[in-house]
Formats: structure tokens, C-alpha cells, sequence
């Protein structure tokens, strides 16, 4: 594990962000923060990798089970996620189509997702909350019609994400996915910030989920339909891409809606998603108070 981690979280009910290491979390905002108010701020100046090297010459502030984690990057301009970029997702849907030509994709909201170790919410609207295991690319710096070859060079960090789905409303209209895809705390993300650093780091990778310890989803971001390259290079093209900006890659095969009969998250479970040199979100899951 790469020992530089980068999270937001909150303690005494103020919200900080640090560097994690094994031991706790040391506090950069206390040092960095009238310099940089947010870890949005810290991407915009390409100085994650300083930020966890002065860290790692600090003690810790925090114990880990002191804190709150929240999501990485408070409220990201887009959080823009990519459907059905899997093959084997592709033949799930079993409608005869060939994979597409260009990536679906939605969008989410800031308020959908919790951090790391929250519970995510199952909504008293429906009990069909599903789990998706995904890589997330998070902008550091700005493009518009972005050339695939230097796409990659607008990363700034990468972490996980727990694209929760509430699987009726998804099917609520004919074009699109948004309701079922937006419910206040459905999803999931973090725990970290691991900044970018190669093509290596995100070619081909493990990406696995687990819910209450049993594999669910387990596929290698080598076999994506539509690159990392590409993606940014196609989302590029209708908007411009800002330090911050949350790219949600896509999800394996394997989550609930797809067993007969479906398997859908209860109160209680645990659901954990983990990629190689990433690291592992975790939720527990609750239903939404009366």
C-alpha cells in the first residue's frame, strides 16, 4: 500500500484533511490550510504528493478511529460516472446489442455519496439499493478536447467508489437513470486520495466488491470497454474537465439486480470495494429514519 493517502475528515465536528498513515492521520489543514481551504485546492495546485511528503515527517494528529471520514473532494463541480464499461456488463443486460459505441454516462450529486465506514442509506421510497464497485479518476488539471495521448496527464489522484443504485427508480423513464442514481447517501466515496503517478498504476488493475465477505464483482480495469484515455478524451469534448472533477469508471458484473432472485442490500450488510493500490471503502447499510 502506497503510503501516500490523502483523506477529508471530521473531528469535534469540524472538517480537516490529512495524510493517513498506519499509525493515525496526520492533520495538513491545521499547516496548509489557509493555502489551500480543501483538498479540491491541494489537486488544483498538483501538490498532493508534496502535502503527504511533509506528512510523512510529522507524527500523526488523529487516531483512525477518532475521525469521521467524508468523501475526498468536498463538493466536486461534476461527479460524471460511466455505464456499462465492462464487456461482460454489456451482455447482463442480455438485449441482443453489441457494446456501444460511445460510453453511457449520468451524472450524481455531492449529497448522494458518504465517506468511507458511513452507512450508506436504503431510501423508505424503495428496499432495491444495490452496490457497484468502481475506480474513480479525480481531475487535477483543467482540459477541453483533450487528445488521448495526453489524457492522461489531467489525473491528479485516484479512489474507489460504491455507485449505489437504487434499481426500480433507475427504470422510472424511458432515456434516463437519474433518479435512481441520485437518492441522498446511497454511494460511496474513498477512503483516500492516492495521487497519480503512472500509466501503470491504473492499466490493468484488480477491482473486486465483497458484500458481507462474499465476492460479488471481481474484474481487471485492463478490460474496460472504453479507456481512461478515451474517456477523458470524450467527455472532454462537451465540457470542459476542472481540477476536482470526479470521473466514476464503471462498474464489473455481479452486482445484486443481476442474480435471479435479486440480492439486494439489508441493514446490516457489509459491503467493501478494493482495488490494487487503492484500497479498500467500506459501508455498513441502514434504512433511512422515519
Amino acid at each position: 500500500m502506497t503510503s501516500h493517502r490523502l483523506a477529508t475528515y471530521s473531528i469535534g465536528g469540524s472538517t480537516h484533511y490529512g495524510a493517513v498513515t498506519d499509525n493515525g492521520i496526520v492533520d495538513l489543514s491545521r499547516h496548509f490550510g489557509r493555502e489551500y481551504p480543501t483538498l479540491r485546492e491541494v489537486v488544483a495546485a498538483g501538490a498532493l504528493t508534496k502535502l503527504a511528503e511533509h506528512a510523512a515527517r510529522r507524527s500523526p494528529d488523529h487516531a483512525l478511529d477518532a475521525i469521521g471520514w467524508l468523501p475526498p473532494i468536498p463538493a466536486p463541480e461534476k461527479i460524471i460516472c460511466i455505464g456499462v464499461n465492462y464487456p461482460d456488463r454489456n451482455a447482463e443486460y442480455k438485449d441482443g446489442q453489441d457494446a456501444l459505441k460511445f460510453p453511457s454516462m449520468f451524472m450524481r450529486t455531492p449529497r448522494s455519496f458518504v465517506g468511507h465506514d458511513a452507512p450508506l442509506v436504503r431510501p423508505r421510497a424503495s428496499a432495491q439499493l444495490d452496490y457497484e464497485g468502481e475506480l474513480v479518476l479525480v481531475i487535477g488539471k483543467a482540459g477541453r478536447h483533450i487528445p488521448e495521448s495526453t489524457a492522461l496527464d489531467h489525473i491528479a489522484a485516484v479512489t474507489l467508489c460504491n455507485e449505489g443504485t437504487i434499481r426500480d427508480w433507475v427504470r422510472h423513464a424511458k432515456f434516463n437513470v437519474t433518479q435512481g442514481k441520485n437518492f441522498d447517501s446511497t454511494g460511496s466515496l474513498g477512503p483516500w486520495l492516492v495521487p497519480y503517478a503512472s500509466e501503470s498504476q491504473i492499466a490493468d488493475i484488480r477491482l473486486s466488491t465483497r458484500v458481507n465477505g462474499e465476492t460479488r464483482q471481481d474484474d481487471r480495469t485492463g478490460r474496460l470497454i472504453f479507456g481512461f484515455r478515451y474517456l477523458l478524451h470524450y467527455i472532454s469534448t462537451f465540457t470542459t474537465l476542472v481540477p476536482g472533477d470526479v470521473i466514476v469508471t464503471g462498474t464489473p458484473t455481479g452486482a445484486g439486480a443481476r442474480f435471479d432472485p435479486p440480492r439486494y442490500l439489508r441493514p446490516g450488510d457489509v459491503i467493501e470495494v478494493e482495488a490494487d493500490g487503492v484500497g479498500v471503502l467500506r459501508n455498513g447499510v441502514i434504512d433511512e429514519s422515519l
